[in-house]
């Protein structure tokens, strides 16, 4: 296989858009918020040497188009536009990180397939729904008013209400590393879709008691991660409950809920994550497991 290459997947009621970098074992970027192809392109590329870095266009994002834009977009859904993606692209469990909505999506894959995961990372996860039912409503509220702000003043106002939200810092970044660029209104209909059709899901979606339960007996390796950035915010103590829920404690990785803040720290702490939980314990017979062939069918 190249070293880059494009796909385009049916499913039903849309086609996903992908990219593929690399070679090595599969990994699978799921982005938070309104990234794409383009805004996972640069930690795709330092991850590339070790693995093959599949990053989707969500569902109404970029080139992931539907067939009909009224048609309901949910959690699962998405999950399984990713259980689709995976099945097309290899037959062997994948390493997946997943940030905020992404790890929310990502989660429930490995509920409902556990099969196709080998190790899930969840960073800043959006699983508002394993809160505790005071922090649940703060949340709530939270997201609440950036629906409001977005349908009141659009979708740049709700940009900088997010920002709030997360604690967005782009004053403390790697050196060389430029603050993302201003967003025109060129640059909207992916955080339109989000803020419209995505961010109510985050709101009313919850792990139902069959999910969690599963997630907690799963043979899948769990991650639950967070910013050392995020610390003030609901995401971390979303990741926090996650990790007692799982019997662990939070991992946290340079910067923030951005992942485009410390690109090279973030790059080598997230090496170092997926080698650790790659490491099987004793009588773990996914250790010798061969790492399948990545199918082709970019274009």
């Amino acid at each position: 296989m190249s070293d880059f290459g494009t796909g385009r997947l049916p499913v039903p009621g849309a086609t996903l858009y992908y990219e593929i970098r690399g070679s090595g074992p599969l990994l699978l970027l799921l982005q938070g918020g309104d990234g794409n192809t383009a805004r996972g392109a640069d930690l795709a590329g330092r991850l590339a040497t070790d693995y093959t870095v599949v990053v989707p266009d969500r569902r109404g994002l970029s080139g992931s188009v539907l067939d009909d834009p009224d048609t309901p977009v949910t959690v699962a859904t998405h999950a399984d536009d990713t259980h689709r993606l995976l099945a097309a692209l290899t037959d062997e469990p994948a390493r997946i990180f997943g940030s905020s909505y992404g790890a929310l999506i990502g989660l429930t894959l490995a509920a409902d397939h556990p099969e196709q995961v080998h190790t899930l990372i969840a960073h800043d996860p959006a699983t508002i729904g394993l809160l505790p039912i005071s922090a649940r409503n703060r949340a709530e509220d939270d997201l609440a008013a950036l629906d409001e702000v977005y349908r009141r003043d659009g979708a740049l106002h709700a940009l900088r209400k997010l920002a709030e939200l997360v604690h967005a810092d782009f004053s403390d970044q790697e050196p060389g590393v430029a603050p993302p660029a201003p967003r025109g209104p060129g640059d909207l209909d992916d955080l339109d879709f989000f803020l419209s059709r995505d961010l109510p899901e985050i709101r009313s979606s919850t792990l139902d008691a069959a999910h969690i339960a599963t997630l907690v007996s799963t043979p899948v390796r769990i991650v639950a991660a967070a910013g050392h950035g995020s610390r003030e915010i609901r995401n971390y103590d979303c990741a926090r409950t996650l990790a007692a829920l799982l019997d662990s404690t939070v991992t946290e990785f340079p910067g923030g809920h951005s992942l485009s803040t410390h690109p090279a720290a973030f790059t080598a702490r997230l090496r170092e994550v997926l080698h650790d939980a790659g490491r099987a314990a004793p009588g773990d017979s996914r250790a010798q497991r061969p790492t399948g062939d990545i199918r082709h069918g970019v274009v």
